[in-house]
């Protein structure tokens, strides 16, 4: 299985120019990936561009336009079989001192080679530290959540059981650095960190402000891919693309079997 995360800023790229079938065509160049996860979508574009793949989108910002609605959220995309899609909002507590905006995490169950998982995907505030640490609060509890267990019954209709499992990919821009507190959080709720996983001792290559002169920061990871403890024997390789310069953030590649 192939997972490929991207936070796509809407599809623009660092020539200005929003083009959805630009960022397709590099997935599949990229990745080919089985699971695609993008964030900052604020349209079906990037859908209508990847018509082979079920689709799980879940807008956090959902507000009056000129035309219409604007809306701007994560999506999944799965080339298997998607079962139960929940589409979770965090939390956003008064910050007043700093622009913040309503945040989501998407979940869909996917039925991979090797058995069912969670694909949860996510784009945490970048501005409030506060915010983003009960958003890190919340996807922790929707974990536990997730593997405490409900009632189940093949009953027709919306109290149906579907499965929930317990094992899972989390990933998306957390915007966090590496040695932020809210990463070992996430480890100590049961979930893995790939690319220490797999490349233990060297630090996480940059996703952000690659390819930008940024005034008031240099180039650093806040793009991660975590599994949950089962999966981790089955990481098989994980790369960031440094090169494509179609989002302001570089694509992460993840390999398991």
């Amino acid at each position: 299985m192939r997972l490929l995360c991207w936070n796509v800023q809407s599809c623009r790229g660092m020539d200005g120019k929003v083009d959805p079938a630009r960022v397709a065509a590099e997935a599949q160049r990229l990745a080919a990936p089985d699971v695609a996860c993008f964030q900052e979508i604020d349209s079906d574009a990037i859908l209508h561009a990847m018509p082979d793949y079920q689709s799980a989108w879940a807008s956090g910002v959902d507000v009056p336009a000129a035309k219409g609605r604007y809306r701007f959220g994560n999506v999944v995309l799965s080339r298997y079989p998607v079962g139960r899609i929940l589409r979770h909002s965090l939390p956003w507590p008064a910050d007043p001192d700093v622009p913040s905006m309503p945040r989501v995490a998407v979940e869909a169950v996917v039925e991979a080679p090797f058995g069912l998982l969670r694909i949860v995907t996510t784009h945490l505030e970048y501005y409030s530290s506060a915010q983003r640490a009960v958003q890190v609060s919340h996807l922790v509890a929707l974990h536990a959540e997730a593997t405490g267990g409900q009632y189940s019954t093949s009953k027709e209709g919306p109290f149906k059981s579907f499965p929930r499992p317990a094992s899972a990919i989390l990933c998306g821009d957390f915007n966090m650095k590496p040695d932020d507190p809210l990463h070992e959080r996430l480890v100590q709720a049961g979930f893995v960190d790939a690319w220490r996983a797999l490349h233990p001792g060297k630090p996480h290559p940059a996703t952000f402000a690659v390819h930008e002169q940024r005034p008031d920061e240099t180039q650093y990871c806040c793009d991660y891919v975590y599994v949950t403890r089962d999966l981790a024997p089955r990481l098989r390789a994980m790369r960031v693309d440094a090169a494509t310069q179609a989002s302001d953030h570089q694509p992460v590649v993840v390999e398991l079997a």
